[in-house]
């Protein structure tokens, strides 16, 4: 899939909103993709693991035993790999605000992990899952996101591999373009109020 493959797929799922949006790191932007649209539709889900999946190295792929991912985001996401690559599906959540492995998930020591992610805007919930994989035994030898919204400067400590990257600038709350500010705000998403 080329480039613009990509986003007809956000477009014809109307996953790619414009506006003055909260993002979950608290930071706002103006476009906002809504993975949870685009993957709403098993077979376009299918087809962007796919592609996602060509996109891994060899001795990556190869390595994978799991694919891990954060709940609520990239649950489907992460469904969609493990598909793909012929390995097991789990998920992490945040019972008590630290990511955990739950529901009987288990990973046996050294199980080579892909951590994938629906978004990566700054990459904190991504470097924070690769660490609960570590606390729940498992080696996270690469992570991939369908979307890297921070453009390659997301350094999540191991190799990353994003379907797309897209350079869409964010800003703090107190330091809104005045087009973004004259704008209400809204929080999309799994963490909206």
């Amino acid at each position: 899939m080329t480039e613009d493959d990509i986003l007809a797929e956000f477009h014809n799922a109307e996953a790619l909103l414009e506006g003055h949006f909260i993002l979950s790191s608290g930071l706002r932007s103006s476009r906002y993709l809504q993975c949870a649209r685009v993957l709403m539709d098993p077979a376009r889900g299918a087809r962007l693991a796919a592609a996602l999946v060509a996109r891994l190295p060899d001795n990556v792929r190869e390595s994978i035993a799991a694919v891990v991912s954060p709940a609520m985001g990239g649950v489907i996401a992460g469904q969609e790999m493990a598909r793909v690559l012929g390995v097991s599906a789990m998920f992490l959540e945040r019972p008590d605000g630290v990511f955990e492995l739950r529901r009987g998930f288990r990973l046996a020591p050294g199980t080579k992990v892909l951590m994938m992610e629906d978004v990566v805007t700054t990459g904190l919930s991504s470097k924070e899952a690769i660490a609960a994989i570590a606390r729940a035994g498992g080696e996270t030898v690469a992570a991939a996101a369908l979307v890297d919204r921070s453009n390659g400067s997301a350094d999540l400590g191991v190799p990353f591999y994003p379907l797309i990257r897209l350079a869409v600038p964010t800003y703090p709350a107190d330091a809104l373009p005045p087009e973004l500010a004259a704008i209400p705000a809204i929080k999309p998403g799994s963490r909206a109020a």
